[in-house]
């Protein structure tokens, strides 16, 4: 497997070995041409010079006498500053004089080029490369001008000079500037991978960490989590505290999956061990005959219990894969009616404990949105839970009231004050108060869980306060 790290380094370097690549063949092309370009313009330069003084000379002296040493001096001298040699022929190409600006070299019997000659001779000038026949024993760059007069109406070509570049001067020329390019090249090169190099590490660490945390987490151990990139500030801060949070979120569900075990074990083996008590009693004689009826009567409560544990479960289930598909759908509904059938239902349990209820719901229908079965379930519990908990004699308070584009719907009763500890926790899966354990034998702890899930799916809140005896349950529903 090919990590991060080596496909970014890959990438990066042959990124840099193609752009240095494509730069260099650029350089070494305009350099050699531009090194090329200046020496022919040197050449032709200096050609056009000593043409110009020769000419000047023919006219002063009418003659020309290479041995003048005013005029092989001057020679010597352009030569010598242009680091070339200067040859001087006459009209029919035979070299006359020729120098480096060091030396003089007898070239007397020497015979330029014909094709030369006849260039410089029709054409008025030569560039170009050439050992002139053998003349020079490698090619050197030549440029060539004739010598030309005005003999009465007529032009006359009276010579011609020539001024060559060796070729060996250009390439040392070149290859320098190569050089210099290509060490800094390398350097440059060295510096881009060494930079490439911590780069993608820099890069590659964290995600190496994560992944190693990410295993962890597959084995169990939901403690891990990736730090130090807190001040980075980029992508990877970013990745890192997203990875954190959700490793906060599997620590948690892990957490509330192992309390939720607990809890379902605890609340089936109480009813289970009261049933398989009473049964076993009943059958070995334990329990007398007269007390048969009674406890058939605890077992059939057990086996109730377990049933409204069983279908809460179910129901909270059902909830639980609405809230994680999509939200609940909802339509319109008057919520005062469903609070009127809620009343209605639980009239036997509310005139057994003697209580009284007062009612302030608006007159005119209450539409609200949501879904009509999810509240129903919502109201039915808070008003059991109220009824189960008021004292007896008192009264249970319900009222709904507009505000703000929100239907607020207040259920208030009176009884034991809940501790301020325990307020935060009565919407948890089994969570019963300490207080109402011996008094609350039918509750199974997920009434509260259930109103909670439902009004979060349909995005509305609930809250409970308990002061002085008296504890409020408000929940709030979008009006239509």
């Amino acid at each position: 497997m090919r990590s991060l790290y080596r496909r970014q380094l890959t990438m990066m370097v042959s990124i840099m070995l193609i752009s240095f690549t494509l730069l260099a063949g650029a350089f070494m092309l305009l350099s050699y041409r531009y090194i090329i370009g200046e020496t022919r313009d040197s050449v032709k330069r200096n050609a056009g010079y000593i043409s110009s003084f020769t000419s000047t000379y023919y006219r002063h002296y009418l003659t020309l006498d290479v041995q003048d040493e005013f005029y092989s001096s001057y020679m010597a001298s352009i030569a010598m500053i242009s680091n070339s040699h200067v040859i001087v022929a006459d009209g029919a190409g035979k070299i006359l004089y020729s120098t480096d600006g060091s030396h003089f070299y007898q070239y007397e019997d020497s015979q330029l080029p014909e094709g030369l000659v006849t260039q410089v001779l029709n054409e008025g000038s030569y560039n170009g490369m050439t050992n002139l026949g053998g003349i020079y024993p490698e090619r050197r760059y030549m440029s060539a001008l004739p010598v030309t007069n005005q003999v009465g109406p007529l032009p006359v070509i009276q010579g011609m000079v020539l001024v060559a570049a060796s070729a060996s001067n250009l390439s040392e020329m070149w290859a320098s500037t190569a050089t210099i390019f290509f060490f800094s090249a390398v350097v440059v090169f060295l510096i881009s991978v060494i930079a490439s190099t911590l780069t993608s590490a820099y890069q590659t660490r964290p995600l190496n960490e994560m992944a190693e945390a990410a295993r962890k987490f597959g084995q169990g151990e939901f403690d891990v989590r990736v730090t130090g990139y807190e001040d980075r500030g980029d992508e990877v801060s970013d990745l890192a505290e997203a990875f954190n949070s959700m490793a906060n979120s599997l620590e948690k569900v892990e957490s509330q999956r192992a309390e939720f075990i607990a809890n379902v074990s605890h609340e089936l083996k109480t009813p289970m061990t009261t049933i398989a008590g009473f049964a076993e009693g009943i059958l070995d004689g334990t329990i007398p005959p007269e007390r048969e009826r009674e406890s058939l009567e605890i077992v059939v409560s057990e086996t109730r219990r377990l049933s409204r544990l069983v279908r809460r479960m179910l129901d909270l289930s059902r909830l639980n894969a609405l809230a994680e598909s999509t939200v609940t759908a909802q339509e319109t509904f008057d919520l005062t009616e469903v609070m009127s059938r809620v009343l209605i239902s639980l009239e036997t349990k509310i005139t057994d404990r003697q209580l009284d209820v007062e009612v302030q719901m608006p007159e005119d229908k209450l539409m609200v949105w949501g879904d009509p079965d999810s509240i129903t379930q919502v109201c039915y519990n808070l008003l059991d839970n109220a009824a189960k908990f008021a004292a007896p004699g008192t009264a249970i308070s319900i009222q709904i009231t507009k505000k703000d584009g929100k239907a607020h719907t207040n259920i208030r009763n009176l009884g034991a004050t809940i501790p301020p500890e325990e307020l935060p926790l009565l919407f948890e899966r089994f969570h019963k108060a300490d207080y109402s354990r011996s008094m609350d034998r039918e509750g199974v702890g997920l009434g509260l869980y259930i109103v909670k899930t439902i009004l979060g799916n349909l995005k509305e809140n609930i809250t409970v306060t308990s002061e002085d005896g008296v504890t409020q349950f408000h929940f709030t529903l979008t009006l239509a």
